[in-house]
């Protein structure tokens, strides 16, 4: 398993939605497509924001604090057909649970319980170089725009 980080969300040239998970060095990054819902969720969390009221990721949060259940790993496990699949590790009472998940769900649970997030080696092999991701000379519907901070979801 690969360590990664969320290096953040940015946006494909359609205005899409993607997460950005990179090695410690920052020399590989996965793109995610996620939903605007997930994305804003996740942006919420790296920037350490709270709203008035709970948003899902919040709510599991605390039920799984309430239920003595405390969320050890996120792992980007699989990747088949174009879609990535991952897995919620929690510990409960000394035993693992391994919970089927979206990778924007386990990112954004991941961020609000300070949890390691994992990728394959599978999918490890989807990483890109950032001058790959950011090249104008990637397909269109594969590329990254940078994106200026006062414009990124919040």
């Amino acid at each position: 398993m690969i360590p990664v980080k969320v290096k953040e969300i940015a946006f494909d040239v359609a205005m899409n939605p993607v997460l950005l998970l990179s090695d410690e060095r920052e020399d590989r990054m996965l793109p995610i497509w996620i939903g605007p819902f997930e994305a804003h969720s996740i942006a919420l969390a790296l920037e350490g924001t709270t709203l008035g009221r709970p948003l899902t990721h919040d709510l599991l949060k605390s039920i799984c604090e309430r239920a003595g259940a405390r969320v050890a790993s996120v792992i980007i496990s699989d990747v088949r057909d174009g879609t990535y699949y991952a897995e919620l590790h929690l510990k409960i009472n000394n035993e693992e649970i391994v919970i089927d998940s979206r990778p924007s769900d386990a990112v954004a649970l991941a961020l609000r319980t300070v949890t390691p997030i994992f990728i394959s080696e599978k999918v490890a092999g989807f990483a890109l170089a950032p001058e790959e991701l950011y090249s104008q000379d990637s397909p269109e519907e594969a590329r990254i725009q940078r994106i200026p901070e006062e414009k990124k979801l919040h």
